[in-house]
């Protein structure tokens, strides 16, 4: 399995239905983790260019999505998702990257950030040059707030 990381674009959004079933599934079996997203959110993401996915030929192995808040203040790499079939190999950290490539590239000024509860994207993360904060110096965008509803982790 050799699979390839692109920036998504319209000709993915057949992976969307895909995608959310991979993260809802993965958060399950976690008993932790991403909010739940809908196909329709995944599809605009690949739409609008701020989206990663991995393929092995046609074969979904992993996704990654950008967020901007508050006017391009803040941008986030959300919704980081490995096939299992794919895991262990290093891909989750080249989606990673290549969202990480993206979003300084689109949003050059933006203060860039990712929430985890995932030791090893943890390691990904700070490999990237990603420093912990606190909650207080996220945004404060009621929005981003909102969609976090949805994670076991949102009382924390």
């Amino acid at each position: 399995m050799s699979a390839q990381v692109f920036i998504a674009s319209v000709q993915h959004t057949f992976y969307a239905e895909d995608i959310c079933d991979l993260i809802e599934t993965a958060a399950h079996k976690r008993g932790t983790g991403i909010a739940k997203r809908d196909p329709e959110y995944i599809k605009k993401k690949m739409r609008n260019g701020n989206a990663v996915i991995a393929l092995d030929g046609d074969t979904l192995a992993g996704f990654c999505y950008i967020e901007v808040w508050e006017n391009k203040k803040y941008v986030a790499n959300s919704g980081l998702i490995v096939h299992p079939d794919f895991r262990g190999q290093g891909l989750a950290k080249r989606i990673k990257a290549k969202a990480f490539e993206l979003s300084r590239k689109k949003y050059p000024g933006s203060k860039l950030f990712g929430i985890t509860t995932s030791l090893p994207v943890m390691k990904i993360n700070s490999d990237l040059g990603y420093k912990p904060v606190t909650f207080s110096e996220l945004t404060q965008d009621e929005t981003f707030w909102k969609g976090c509803q949805s994670c076991p982790n949102y009382d924390i």
